[in-house]
């Protein structure tokens, strides 16, 4: 499994995706959802649109031995019943890669699980939570992922473009190492043009 394919439409979706016969190797933590911030009065009419992934910070890769990681973008497709509609493109060797899904919102604004969970062979929860954004820059997700009673996290600072400010990506930076996670664990995309602008 290529760390293209981990990394097209969200980590840990990709692994679900390639139907890993075994699931990888985690980092062990149990991170509280009560550590885990949600954007206060939540607007997902604001938050729809395309967004650039800038950085990755999970438990499942180790970045230290990559020297870069193509940046991807996303387009989150409001729905009348507000979930969003998903879809991701990568570039990976010579070829631009897609992934869709579906975000269904729980009761609480701003925090989402993913369709058709039960279609992916042993994953037991997929939760989705909105972190923090100003709508019109930049957004932090937190995703959590229960596959086969290993939990995953990763969280995903996104920016409306490909350039975000040093300030926040230090805040990025911050914010991924309270939940135990270390330089190892976090990679800051290359910014591309390969496929990533045909979405």
């Amino acid at each position: 499994m290529t760390l293209d394919l981990l990394c097209l439409g969200f980590t840990l979706l990709g692994i679900l995706q390639a139907q890993a016969q075994d699931p990888p190797p985690a980092l062990p933590m149990k991170p509280s959802l009560y550590k885990v911030p949600l954007k206060p009065n939540f607007q997902d009419d604001q938050f729809q649109g395309k967004w650039y992934t800038i950085a990755v910070a999970d438990n499942v890769m180790r970045f230290e031995n990559v020297t870069q990681i193509n940046m991807y973008s996303t387009i989150f497709q409001l729905k009348d019943d507000h979930s969003y509609d998903v879809s991701s493109i990568m570039f990976s060797g010579e070829d631009c890669q897609h992934s869709f899904r579906t975000f269904v919102p729980t009761v609480l604004p701003g925090q989402f699980t993913l369709e058709n969970m039960t279609s992916f062979d042993g994953v037991q929860s997929y939760m989705v939570r909105m972190v923090a954004t100003d709508y019109d820059r930049f957004a932090v997700i937190f995703l959590e992922t229960i596959y086969k009673s290993r939990i995953y996290i990763e969280i995903i600072l996104l920016g409306r473009t490909k350039q975000l400010s040093p300030r926040l990506k230090k805040s990025f930076f911050k914010f991924s190492k309270s939940f135990g996670l270390t330089k190892k664990d976090i990679i800051f995309t290359d910014p591309i043009e390969q496929c990533i602008d045909f979405l």
